[in-house]
């Protein structure tokens, strides 16, 4: 599906951010900012919620430590038995200090794919997949504002590029880009 965007090109963060906060009290709906960093503040402007990664790295993490006690457990105790030192197999009270180095390192190994899968799933970025930018400078040294005007009706084209010129937009763009909602 082809909507007509207007993409505003600008040079500085705080000027994208202060035109930002000006057009959305305005009632500019705003799609997207792309931006070579973050841009500290744009989250609330851009109506944003705080991401749900951390509760996914929390239950990754939980089962990774899961998996690592059972693994350890049914190396030790299941598989290969071994008495060392005279100590049980498996007592978690008194061997438990040897397992916490292989317990962290795969809570962390697991957490840290398992968010790593979750971010390509939740973004929709995979490998062969072109990833959505219309200006390929906003990687680089540009902040690229994008408003669809499907999403602001009661705006009309012309007056909100004049409008995000004086906002200190460095210049202004219409197309028809591609999107799948």
């Amino acid at each position: 599906m082809s909507k007509k965007t207007i993409l505003a090109k600008f040079t500085d963060p705080d000027e994208c951010l202060h035109a930002a906060e000006a057009l959305v009290k305005g009632g500019v709906k705003i799609r997207e900012v792309y931006s070579p960093f973050p841009i500290h503040g744009i989250d609330p402007v851009l109506g944003l919620s705080k991401t749900r990664i951390s509760t996914a790295a929390f239950f990754y993490g939980g089962a990774g430590l899961s998996l690592a006690l059972l693994m350890m457990w049914y190396m030790n105790v299941q598989d290969w038995p071994m008495d060392i030192g005279g100590k049980p197999s498996f007592s978690l009270a008194t061997n438990l200090p040897a397992f916490i180095p292989v317990a962290f390192e795969i809570t962390v190994l697991i957490a840290a794919h398992g968010m790593i899968g979750t971010y390509f799933f939740r973004t929709r970025l995979a490998p062969g997949i072109q990833p959505m930018n219309p200006e390929p400078r906003s990687t680089n040294d540009l902040f690229v504002m994008e408003i669809v005007l499907q999403d602001n009706p009661k705006q009309e084209a012309t007056a909100l590029k004049n409008q995000l010129l004086e906002l200190g937009a460095l210049e202004c763009t219409d197309d028809e880009l591609r999107y799948e909602d």
